[in-house]
């Protein structure tokens, strides 16, 4: 019948859906999303892995727009994913994200570089930059030679590129 109780009001609220779909790769839902800004590496990034003194690993973050650290194994094909094992790092911990920089030339036009920065995905024990613990869910800059620590693992990661060993300088 015509008469079958009250009709449902039509609903165009957001229901998270769409981002959540966006946030998805292989059934897995990731902590984040790349910004519009995000792009490839223009330098070939290293993060070189310190346990103490001794020289662990060495990471090459060029091949990839973001790189997620994080103990979820189910990433291990997940193109830009650092497994950090440790128990106090999180499934997903951080993420370097490359995004695309306007600066004043000072000249009245802009010049546009990449640049790596970290983000903490919410983690329970924290991303430490240069000894400081950073904010949740913010982008920080990353710098040649900047320091990074995941939770309370006692690895260290160093940034340098691949024109750091050879200028012997900092550039800014």
């Amino acid at each position: 019948g015509e008469d079958d109780g009250p009709k449902e009001e039509k609903n165009f609220g957001l229901s998270g859906l769409l981002a959540k779909e966006t946030r998805m790769w292989q059934g897995i839902e990731l902590k984040f999303t790349e910004p519009p800004e995000a792009r490839m590496p223009t330098l070939r990034w290293r993060l070189y892995e310190f346990k103490g003194d001794e020289q662990t690993a060495t990471l090459h973050l060029h091949r990839c727009s973001c790189y997620i650290f994080g103990r979820d194994r189910s990433l291990n094909k997940f193109p830009g994913f650092v497994p950090t094992d440790h128990p106090s790092c999180s499934k997903q911990h951080a993420v370097i994200q490359y995004r695309l920089k306007e600066e004043d030339d000072g000249i009245g036009g802009i010049k546009t570089s990449v640049r790596p920065y970290v983000m903490d995905l919410q983690s329970t024990n924290g991303v430490q930059l240069n000894g400081e613990r950073i904010e949740d869910m913010r982008y920080y800059e990353l710098k040649e030679k900047d320091l990074l620590r995941f939770g309370n693992s006692s690895r260290e990661y160093v940034l340098l590129h691949e024109g750091s060993l050879k200028s012997g300088t900092d550039t800014p």
